[in-house]
């Protein structure tokens, strides 16, 4: 073969060149062919560089499933009341005390017998291993190494006895009760066997099908026409399906009355704390019923559509209670300063909900102690600055409020 068959068998033949243009063409930031113009294609920091819990929602939101995700941070309905949990922070200033000695910050504190390093603990939430392979144990093993006790979810995805093997910090259990005595009983029994030191009774969840898209889906099909498999959902023989109404809303909750606390009492040796209220009333309630401590909470924006955010209405709870009993509040916290708030106008503790679940979903235990760090430096940060050395130095002539 002479030379120039040779230069022609070794040069680009046409399709090789029009695929290296096309290649090159595609390749170009002018196109934006390959970018998704809705969301940044930066890669995922590192646990080392997240500063705010805000940081983990983002890393949260790109590791877990969708499905996953949405299910943590949708709200009811409209979603008003989980808006309204986060503005309301904004309706409450922090005013410093001015000239103060606070070289020593000191956050320890003690809710019903249990010891706290700071007066924040892990709210109950379900379904963990849909965030991580280690579940509700990761959760716990990370609460545990940033010293913040944690309360078990009834409906989580592993056995409490399993949970309480992977550390060694303070556990509460969350119960929804039955009308049946017996199955209140086995969970009570298994919880207060793993060491559990307080049972959290929830209450605030009656009727709602709380979150968003399963709502969408059990009311319509694809086509807006009503969804057949609605009714075969609540036809299906499996435990633990409770039957609905014409409207699909789940009725197992709806014979709650305050003598479920009475029945509850002899079965439980620790102390025991009413979840969901939201009114002076029922706080008074509590107390009248033997209740140990209350937790003002909306179930993070999830329950009732449009009922008023935990923050606004702590004071009238706390007033109404009087100190008989300590109060814990839950609601929309992401910061130190929002915990500060909360404690200015009387709240005992704060529970979280939403920010371990994205510490564990974006980085496992660790994530969920780095996320709880950050809320502790931010609140031992807030206190200094405004003058408050220890837990018992606030009060509420720390805030401004303007719930109007």
């Amino acid at each position: 073969m002479g030379k120039l068959e040779n230069i022609w068998r070794a040069g680009l033949s046409r399709r090789k060149a029009l695929r290296g243009i096309a290649g090159f063409l595609a390749a170009s930031p002018l196109l934006r062919g390959q970018q998704d113009p809705f969301r940044d294609h930066s890669r995922v920091p590192g646990l080392n560089e997240l500063v705010t819990s805000f940081d983990f929602e983002a890393v949260f939101y790109e590791k877990v499933p969708r499905e996953a995700y949405n299910y943590t941070s949708y709200g009811g309905n409209s979603e008003f009341t989980l808006r309204r949990n986060r503005e309301a922070f904004e309706w409450v200033e922090l005013v410093p005390k001015g000239v103060a000695d606070v070289s020593s910050i000191d956050t320890a504190t003690e809710v019903l017998g249990t010891r706290m390093d700071f007066p924040i603990m892990i709210a109950p939430s379900a379904g963990h291993l849909a965030l991580h392979p280690d579940g509700e144990a990761g959760t716990y093993a990370g609460s545990a190494a940033a010293r913040t006790p944690m309360i078990v979810s009834h409906v989580s995805s592993l056995p409490v006895e399993k949970i309480a093997e992977a550390a060694s910090g303070p556990l509460w259990y969350q119960l929804y009760p039955t009308r049946e005595i017996a199955p209140n009983q086995e969970r009570l029994d298994k919880a207060q066997g793993a060491g559990c030191k307080a049972i959290v009774v929830t209450v605030d969840q009656q009727a709602a099908y709380y979150e968003r898209r399963f709502h969408d889906r059990n009311l319509l099909g694809g086509d807006g026409s009503p969804n057949p498999r609605a009714g075969a959902r609540s036809r299906a023989g499996r435990r633990g399906v409770q039957e609905r109404n014409r409207y699909r809303i789940s009725t197992g909750r709806l014979w709650y009355e305050w003598k479920i606390f009475d029945e509850l009492r002899p079965l439980i040796t620790v102390p025991m704390l009413a979840k969901g209220i939201l009114t002076a009333e029922a706080a008074r309630q509590c107390v009248e019923h033997g209740l140990d401590g209350i937790v003002v909470s909306n179930h993070g924006g999830r329950a009732l559509d449009y009922s008023p955010s935990t923050l606004e209405v702590l004071p009238e709870i706390v007033d109404a209670v009087g100190g008989r009993v300590p109060v814990l509040i839950d609601g929309g916290f992401r910061r130190g300063s929002d915990i500060l708030k909360a404690l200015a106008l009387g709240a005992d503790a704060v529970c979280l909900g939403r920010v371990p679940r994205w510490g564990l979903g974006a980085f496992g235990a660790p994530g969920v102690q780095r996320v709880l760090e950050i809320l502790q430096a931010e609140l031992k940060l807030a206190m200094a600055h405004t003058g408050r050395p220890t837990i018992s130095s606030i009060d509420r002539t720390l805030v401004r409020t303007d719930f109007s």
